[in-house]
């Protein structure tokens, strides 16, 4: 087994907004030697197994990336192509009115396309309301543990110090689901100015950002880290809600990377 697919085994994962998932005690591979799943002792939830193109290895880490947030990054990089070219074809056309009738069968195809994708975009939509409506639960909750604590504290039932162990943690956590809804947001945005009329904005930024992109020396900045096989997928770099962790991992990092 090579050291790549050895370098899982015993590290921590978290999500990628800093919530601790658990720890990897092993890998399941295909017939090939593939990685297909990754085993993560998660303490009292079991052992369970997550799979491999959501994970990504980070210094001491491992990360696990939301499926919404591939999705919705395969999707933005899908529509920005499209209307690309479908952009171009208009301008070719526009240049040189007899390639007009060759370039009619390439744009009803890039037509269709784009269709599919906004059946793709809706599909998406539907699972970040889902997402969302998960994350509001998982706020009241949190928000229930904290205001339980407060009346032990005030009831004397609890020493200041323990009440404020769990302030801490519980403010961690909510921080973790606020950057997840405010990602999630992004991604709405995003999606919504990918249009034909917005493609000259959307080309725009990226030819700026470029040399931003290249150095990830500034916080928030976005990166190119590598996935831990020698896949085509790009995966986003982790986020951290620590900001002693922010020197090895950019946090609120752009959603979608280019």
């Amino acid at each position: 087994m090579s050291e790549e697919k050895l370098g899982f085994v015993g590290k921590q994962v978290k999500d990628i907004y800093g919530t601790y998932i658990g720890k990897v005690v092993g890998i399941i591979t295909e017939i090939d030697g593939e990685i297909e799943t990754v085993g993560v002792d998660c303490g009292s939830g079991g052992l369970k197994q997550l799979p491999y193109e959501q994970l990504v290895i980070q210094g001491d880490y491992v990360f696990f990336i939301p499926k919404w947030r591939l999705d919705a990054q395969r999707l933005l990089r899908q529509k920005s192509l499209t209307l690309k070219r479908i952009k171009a074809l208009q301008d070719i056309v526009a240049e040189n009115d007899g390639m007009k009738e060759d370039a009619e069968l390439v744009h009803l195809k890039y037509e269709k396309k784009l269709l599919d994708i906004e059946g793709g975009e809706k599909q998406v939509d539907d699972r970040l309301n889902a997402r969302l409506a998960e994350l509001d639960t998982e706020a009241k909750s949190i928000k229930a543990v904290l205001f339980d604590a407060k009346l032990q504290f005030r009831s004397n039932e609890m020493k200041e110090d323990t009440y404020q162990q769990i302030k801490v943690q519980t403010d961690e956590l909510l921080e973790h689901i606020s950057n997840e809804k405010t990602e999630i947001g992004n991604v709405r945005a995003k999606l919504a100015a990918s249009t034909l009329d917005n493609i000259a904005a959307i080309i725009a930024p990226a030819t700026e950002e470029a040399p931003i992109a290249a150095s990830a020396t500034t916080p928030g900045a976005e990166t190119d880290p590598q996935p831990a096989t020698g896949t085509e997928e790009e995966k986003p770099v982790a986020v951290s809600a620590n900001g002693a962790e922010q020197s090895e991992t950019s946090w609120l990092n752009q959603v979608i990377t280019k």
